[in-house]
């Protein structure tokens, strides 16, 4: 057993200290996928925050033997972002929004090499086909339901998943 397996065991049984230790180990990572997904600061803040007591309060539903710590962790995070986002009050707090923000987004640099190197993950993604890619980049560091992708890369929605399950076994062979 390894000291991470130890310490999410640990997190599992409550320890207070595992927390702390698996909070300062994540939370910048967390923070930077939540903050790819609603492009908010002090929504990230808040929901990252969200996303540990959720880990935390649901720890016994994580398995090793179905995936790693991270990646589960990184699942809460995606999905709390998400489900912010198709939130009524996050839809209507973004209605009323200044000129900045649209030039921000604009001008915004934001693309996969800069999303992926947040979570550490870059070196593997770049190794990825073009197509891969894409897919990876909508669905999880811009937050895309899989239709939306579908939509954005004009292909039908079973392509999209198809694709979806095998980019993501690409990088799952890379990783192990």
């Amino acid at each position: 057993m390894t000291d991470l397996d130890t310490l999410v065991v640990q997190f599992q049984n409550k320890n207070q200290v595992a927390f702390k230790k698996l909070y300062d180990m994540y939370s910048k990572s967390i923070h930077g996928v939540v903050y790819n997904i609603v492009k908010d600061t002090d929504i990230a803040d808040e929901l990252m925050q969200d996303v540990f007591i959720k880990a935390w309060n649901k720890a016994d539903t994580y398995s090793s033997k179905k995936g790693r710590f991270f990646t589960w962790i990184l699942n809460i995070a995606r999905n709390t972002a998400i489900d912010k986002t198709r939130s009524k009050a996050y839809k209507q707090s973004k209605q009323n929004l200044n000129s900045d923000y649209f030039v921000d987004i604009i001008t915004s640099n934001d693309n996969l090499d800069t999303s992926t190197d947040a979570i550490g993950i870059k070196k593997f993604v770049t190794n990825l086909g073009k197509k891969c890619k894409e897919v990876i980049e909508l669905l999880y560091f811009k937050g895309f339901t899989q239709k939306e992708a579908s939509e954005e890369l004009q292909m039908p929605i079973g392509t999209v998943k198809t694709r979806n399950r095998n980019c993501i076994q690409q990088l799952r062979d890379m990783v192990l």
